[in-house]
């Protein structure tokens, strides 16, 4: 038994990169308190958040345009392997930088996931001469925009000009884009190995739609844009482009009388990993929208049953929808942290997991986790589907237009696993970021790190998972509902400030920002204290 623990320890550090992403929007007449939201989960490696502030530079500045920046590259200042210069604009913006950096100084929020594209159009770094990642046009695109639109334009016109370079495998990506008025989903596709660049062709394939502000969307992994309409600008952009490669690839025929649907002509067949979380996403928002398949779980071996599970057409969800409630950011976190509990996707409801009590009825064992590691599900034969809930590190941004940028916005950020993991609130005006939370070697345990502190945790609960997590719901709640209740002092307290010194304003949210990442630090090692003192296996009967 001991063996086994430790091996899973181990083993649950490690997690897949690619098609781990989920992105949740709302528009501000869809959510409770009148904010925009977009989400991002599963950021990519390199966790640390800290803030890169804005710059003067001379005329005629170059920058760098760099491949990596989803790792860990050292210094807070190193990001991975040059491939390129763009011209530097005079004046850029103070943001928030990690894998994929999420929000600047102006309340744009930009949120990333990994798509699928078809293999005609795959390239990477070494079969063709595009420089332009996504996580690279969205720093460009924080360091100089303060609009979702804005950013659109900038980020589109980067792509075509230098060529999309997919970074996590050879895919297309997408961006849920959004300022406090308004959010967009911009699909990018990559146009194949032969592209070169001063050719006067379009270095990528794009299309952008705008998401109703009644509304709410998600992209899991996959394309959402159906069909375009240029003719409504407020609505629609898209690439010269956009149609006239699927027509030249033989993906369309504008003979046919058909509409063109993007994400028919763009996007292989759909994949499970990414049809459980439409299902899961819009049968919880808009039950009554349609009839959507049954995939509650009535016994553990209807979730083995795959002979009678739906393959649905990807035509069966929308674009976006009107949720038949209102959400909140608590909402978008329950969504986050979701592991397919009661339905056939529920990992914790494997029969392998079932043993024997004391009155001989069939039960779970402490040790059943939604989580099972490559090595518990080799051991015990469990199938590795995806759960929202992934890991590593991602956010909600909280978009408020009635207050000043620096109060308005708010960063919810979560470290390591989001199941097990607080989000914490930072302000758009937060000007330095806690130590802990911009601390983090994978290859070195440091205890002054946030990262580690709650990874720590997270791994601690595989010694008896469903007691430990209890435990951990228990210290981690109080902290988690007292930064939801300090934020309408905290903005009540940096509108007076900010009215007579918007500096002194961001000072204040600076040292709040501060004092709450300390809190977490110092709550998840009490959380760990008790988790290895309450179920240590040097305890008779362990």
């Amino acid at each position: 038994m001991k063996k086994l623990i430790l091996l899973t320890i181990l083993a649950c550090l490690t997690l897949p990169k690619s098609h781990a992403c989920t992105d949740i929007v709302a528009g501000k007449k869809a959510t409770v308190d009148g904010s925009v939201i977009t989400s991002h989960t599963y950021g990519g490696n390199d966790t640390r958040i800290r803030v890169v502030h804005g710059r003067k530079f001379p005329a005629g500045s170059k920058t760098p345009v760099y491949y990596g920046l989803q790792e860990i590259n050292g210094g807070l200042e190193e990001y991975g392997e040059i491939l390129g210069y763009i011209p530097q604009v005079r004046q850029t913006y103070t943001y928030f930088h990690s894998a994929y950096s999420h929000m600047n100084e102006f309340q744009l929020a930009i949120a990333e996931s990994t798509l699928s594209q078809k293999k005609e159009l795959q390239v990477d770094r070494e079969s063709g001469k595009q420089i332009m990642t996504v996580e690279q046009a969205q720093i460009f695109a924080l360091q100089r925009c303060k609009t979702a639109r804005e950013a659109i334009r900038l980020i589109t016109s980067l792509m075509e000009e230098y060529g999309f370079l997919p970074s996590c495998g050879p895919e297309s990506e997408a961006l849920c884009i959004a300022d406090p008025n308004e959010v967009w989903v911009l699909e990018i596709v990559a146009v194949g190995k032969d592209w070169e660049p001063n050719s006067g062709k379009s270095g990528a394939i794009w299309a952008a739609q705008r998401v109703p502000d009644d509304h709410i969307a998600i992209v899991p992994n996959w394309s959402i844009i159906k069909e375009i309409d240029l003719s409504k600008p407020e609505w629609f952009m898209a690439s010269k482009n956009y149609k006239q490669v699927a027509i030249d690839h033989g993906w369309y025929n504008p003979k046919s009388g058909n509409p063109f649907i993007w994400q028919e002509a763009y996007s292989p067949t759909l994949r499970e990993w990414s049809s459980g979380r439409f299902w899961l996403f819009y049968s919880k928002y808009a039950p009554n929208y349609k009839e959507w398949p049954d995939r509650k779980l009535s016994d553990p071996f209807k979730g083995q049953d795959a002979y009678h599970q739906y393959v649905e057409d990807i035509s069966m969800y929308p674009f976006s929808v009107k949720p038949e409630k209102k959400i909140s950011v608590q909402d978008i976190m329950e969504f986050q942290r979701s592991t397919f509990e009661g339905t056939i996707y529920d990992k914790t409801s494997d029969p392998d997991w079932y043993v024997p009590s004391k009155d001989g009825k069939l039960v779970k064992s402490p040790l059943t986790t939604p989580f099972p590691t490559k090595a518990m599900r080799e051991l015990l034969d469990i199938t590795n589907r995806r759960n929202v809930s992934k890991g590593n590190y991602g956010m909600i941004c909280q978009l408020r237009s009635w207050l000043p940028d620096p109060i308005g916005g708010i960063y919810w950020v979560f470290q390591d696993n989001q199941y097990t993991s607080p989000y914490i609130p930072i302000y758009c005006g937060t000007q330095e970021i806690h130590e802990s939370y911009k601390i983090y070697d994978p290859n070195q345990y440091d205890p002054r790190s946030a990262r580690w502190a709650i990874d720590f945790v997270d791994n601690l609960l595989y010694l008896r998972w469903q007691d430990a997590v209890e435990d951990l719901f228990k210290m981690r709640e109080p902290l988690q509902s007292d930064f939801f209740n300090q934020i309408e002092e905290n903005d009540k307290q940096a509108q007076k400030l900010y009215d007579k010194s918007p500096k002194k304003a961001k000072e204040f949210l600076t040292k709040k920002c501060h004092e709450n990442m300390q809190k977490v630090l110092d709550v998840y090692n009490q959380i760990r204290n008790t988790l290895i003192t309450k179920y240590t296996n040097n305890k008779q009967g362990s």
